[in-house]
This record gives structure tokens, sequence and C-alpha cells, in this order.
């Protein structure tokens, strides 16, 4: 149970860290989370669960609230701070459950709250649901970094919830220094509503930042390009139209999986939602994209369409 998995075999089975100072008082959860197809890793304290977070980026993980040195709460805290990590859902299981608890544990960001003793087939289904959940939304940001572009989702105190690879790379290139997990100060003028501003990088690139409004739990959604002024060539072509086609969250993630070969079913399955309301998002695609079909829109997003 300890042992760490390896790349493909945790991309075969979920993972779950279950963080408890009294670990061996878990001993059927544990077991029935085996048996239902999970990979437990079991950390004693906060300290060695962040510890086992350098190793190993779990599907969720089940947290006590209160525990001898750094307690559940603040061990959240720390979690949702790292934006490679902020993504994994935290549930909290603990003994208390008066309502100043249940909201300190809702606030520092977890998603769902168990009371001990704990029933193994309940958290089983919430983890369930919620590991489900951040996997298809991790998956669907991820696939945002079409055409040379990246996205970050900015919660409501400035903080980075999520930034795409593409992104984390031009956000670490930026002039302006940052403390760990906040958006830095020369991208606060994008979080105005509709906003769009160019900004520079320490390399001397230049990029152009968009808002693309409210996405899920009320956090923005900035959309980056790089500026290619003067610059011909398709790749450089693409990427303006697409920033300035101003596409909703979800009609980007639909055209980033489109771009990727996916069909109208597979998107849906993905996203949650029917083939129908997919072909909507594409009609829509289409038309703010100035194409007629869905491989000049596919094109367009791989960079290929001038």
């Amino acid at each position: 149970m300890q042992t760490l998995p390896s790349p493909s075999h945790e991309s075969e089975r979920p993972v779950v860290l279950v963080v408890d100072d009294a670990p061996s008082s878990l001993g059927m959860l544990c077991d029935t989370l085996e048996a239902s197809g999970y990979t437990v890793l079991v950390a004693a304290d906060g300290e060695a669960a962040l510890q086992r977070l350098e190793l190993v980026v779990p599907d969720a993980i089940l947290l006590d609230g209160l525990m001898p040195g750094l307690s559940g709460f603040e061990t959240c805290r720390r979690i949702k701070a790292n934006p490679a990590w902020a993504h994994i859902p935290v549930l909290f299981m603990t003994g208390l459950s008066e309502t100043s608890h249940v909201v300190e544990g809702f606030e520092c960001g977890g998603v769902d709250y168990v009371v001990k003793p704990i029933r193994a087939q309940e958290v089983l289904a919430r983890l369930h649901t919620h590991a489900r959940n951040a996997r298809i939304t991790r998956m669907a940001r991820d696939a945002v970094d079409v055409a040379g572009m990246g996205v970050v989702f900015v919660d409501t105190r400035g903080r980075i919830a999520w930034r795409s690879p593409q992104a984390a790379l031009w956000l670490h290139a930026l002039e302006d220094p940052v403390a760990p997990g906040l958006l830095p100060q020369s991208l606060e003028a994008a979080l105005v509503p509709g906003a769009a501003i160019v900004i520079g990088t320490a390399t001397g690139m230049r990029l152009s930042v968009r808002n693309l409004g409210a996405a899920a739990l009320g956090e923005t959604m900035l959309l980056f390009a790089m500026q290619r002024d003067g610059v011909g060539g398709a790749g450089g072509a693409s990427s303006a139209r697409l920033a300035e086609a101003a596409l909703t969250p979800r009609e980007t993630e639909v055209l980033s999986w489109l771009a990727k070969g996916k069909t109208n079913r597979d998107i849906g399955e993905i996203l949650g939602t029917s083939p129908r309301t997919v072909n909507k998002h594409l009609e829509h695609i289409f038309e703010k994209l100035g194409v007629e079909t869905r491989a000049a829109a596919a094109a367009l997003a791989s960079g290929q369409l001038a």
C-alpha cells in the first residue's frame, strides 16, 4: 500500500492519498478502496502528505481535519496554493461535525466532508464522483494548449487555480516577481471582464492575454498567445485568429478536442454533455472563426490554416 505507483500503473488505476494520524483505524476504508480499483497511498500527518505530493499527484485526497502538527485544514491550504496540486479534490474526514469546522473545511478548498466513523461505501461513492470530475476537468484544461496558446484560471482572490503547461512556461518567463500561487501584477489588468492586454517577458517575447470570462467555481479564464507582430506564416495567423474569435471557455474546450480528432460523441462524454449540445457549440465556433467545416476548424486550431 505504501509503494509509490509507476507512471504506467498510475494511468491504469486512480490514486487516492489518505492522510490520518491514526491510519490503522482506516484499514477497512483502505481495503475497500483497493478492492474498488484504487491505488491507496497513506500519510500519517500533513508534512508527510506534502512530501508525497512532491513524488506523485493523486486523483483525490482523503484528509483528516485535526492532526498533531500541521492540521488538515492548513495542509489543504498549502495544497490549494500550489498550482500543480490545486486541481486535486480534497475530501475531509473528521470526528468534528460542528458548523465552524465544516465551514473551515470548505473555505480552505475542500470539496466534501464526511464524519467519522467512516462508512466506506459512502466515501467510495463520493470519492468516485469527485475524482472523475477532477480528471475530466484536468484533461479538458490541458487540451487548451493548441496552436501555441495557453490558459490560466484565476480564483476570486487572485490566486492561480490552474495553469496549462504552455501558460506555466510563459508565467515563469515574466519579468515581475510574484508570490507562489498568485497572479503576477503585470496581469492584473487582464482580470477586468473583456480585457485584452499585451505584456513582455524577460526574454523579449510579447504575449497577448485575453479575458474569456467566468468559468467553473467563479474562476476567470485567461487565454495566452504569443504576439507575432509583423510575422507571417500559418501559425501566427492562426493564433491571432483564435485570439480574436473570443471563444467561450466551453467552446475553447470543444475546439481543443476537435483538433485532437475526437467525434461529437467523444467530446460529449469527456465534457459531460450530449452530442447535440456539442454540435451547437461547433456551430457557434464555426461562425466565430469564419469557417464552414470541422476540418477547417481543426486545421485552424492546429496552426495549419492561414
